[in-house]
């Protein structure tokens, strides 16, 4: 099969949202799911905090003894038990009596504030108050943070810490969570070498192996490399012992827009090429397809294609296999170069950005990966556009929006 007709940019992403797939479900402990993304809503089994507890060190008092009290008539209370973080008092406590009490720990009944002790004087069993205090005030009350009953967390959340740290106080041990995709990656190409040989006259490192393995980690899957050489009985054995043990496979080679590319054939063999040339640069020959309902992206050999492929459409697929609502973020810059490019086909230009402008790398080429090193972001040039005029605003990519 042969497809030679190029997509619109948008067109691609319609057809990988028509055929996305996600990754299923698994329980692990919450002390492992930092990172991780949540399969279900979480409802909180607890209040929390679970008791009206001391939000500052100081004493529990009733509000009302301390509403005469300044620093030139202080109010004095007995001092009838103490309250460490994770004790109880059982003492109810009466007028003109207080309680001293660490931060966390329960209020004991009868008071309704607590006093800092910064505006305290202490006298034997006693406290002098130097200033009034309210009811309420430095209480945190019972299910001040979440209630038992209420929802905590939708699905499709990215567990951050502070994720991780309101579903523990929720009363979870244990979360569901999307399982990370498991990739396969397959480098083609009878030239490539590994780093560390000598290479000999026409043969050239293999630097997708760990390009791609990085890019795939960054996108919360989980990889894993081999190399095949450019053998189509060889290639199609791959692929047929991985489709089953791998949630997505990538390729690198073999894509080229033309006749007899044995990838996108293998492909097209074994299961469905999707599509097969799509209208950016770098990357034009990108393809996708499914085998036994698995994705396939068939990348290009050339580096710097290989890793804009990947940010812009299997960054996409990827996370949201993991149910993670993720569309690229754009943001806007001064372009301090006229900025050329060609009506028809979406651009993505290497360059370096900060707050305010944008400087294209001036370096071109697929194969310059130089290029990547001396970037932070994509100037980005819809199809409709013949390109940017100097100190134009345009649409930056930043590569620090892939984090997710």
């Amino acid at each position: 099969m042969f497809i030679s007709e190029l997509l619109p940019v948008k067109e691609a992403f319609r057809l990988l949202d028509e055929n996305q797939r996600l990754t299923s479900e698994e329980t692990i402990d919450l002390i492992d799911a930092h990172g991780r993304v949540n399969s279900r809503r979480l409802i909180s089994k607890l209040d929390s905090p679970p008791f009206d507890k001391a939000a500052m060190d100081g004493y529990a008092i009733k509000a009302k003894d301390t509403f005469q009290a300044r620093a030139d008539n202080p109010i004095t209370l007995k001092v009838i038990d103490s309250i460490g973080a994770g004790k109880v008092s059982n003492v109810k406590l009466k007028e003109g009596e207080a309680v001293k009490i660490a931060t966390g720990a329960p209020i004991p009944e009868g008071a309704d504030a607590v006093v800092m002790e910064e505006y305290t004087y202490k006298i034997g069993d006693k406290i002098e108050v130097l200033q009034p205090t309210s009811p309420g005030e430095n209480i945190a009350p019972r299910g001040e943070d979440v209630k038992a009953g209420e929802t905590i967390l939708e699905p499709g959340t990215v567990m951050r810490p502070q994720e991780l740290a309101i579903t523990a106080s929720a009363g979870y041990d244990t979360i569901e969570v999307y399982k990370k995709p498991r990739v396969k990656i397959i480098i083609t190409g009878d030239e490539l070498v590994e780093p560390g040989t000598k290479p000999r006259p026409g043969n050239i490192i293999n630097s997708n192996k760990y390009t791609l393995k990085a890019l795939v980690e960054s996108a919360k899957a989980s990889p894993t490399v081999e190399h095949s050489p450019d053998n189509p009985r060889v290639l199609e054995e791959k692929i047929e012992e991985n489709i089953q043990g791998y949630d997505m496979i990538i390729t690198t080679g073999g894509t080229a827009i033309s006749k007899g590319d044995i990838v996108v054939d293998t492909v097209d063999k074994l299961g469905r090429v999707i599509f097969h040339g799509v209208a950016m640069r770098p990357g034009k020959p990108l393809a996708f397809g499914l085998v036994e309902d698995k994705p396939v992206f068939m990348l290009s050999g050339y580096p710097v294609a290989a890793m804009v492929q990947f940010d812009i459409f299997v960054r996409y697929y990827l996370l949201r296999m993991q149910n993670i609502n993720y569309e690229h973020q754009l943001v806007e810059r001064i372009c301090q170069r006229k900025t050329p490019s060609k009506l028809g086909r979406t651009d993505y230009i290497r360059a370096f950005t900060d707050n305010k402008i944008v400087e294209p790398i001036l370096i071109s080429g697929s194969g310059i990966i130089k290029s990547m090193v001396k970037s932070n972001s994509y100037i980005v040039i819809e199809e409709n556009s013949e390109g940017i005029d100097k100190n134009s605003k345009c649409n930056v990519l930043l590569f620090n929006s892939f984090k997710i």
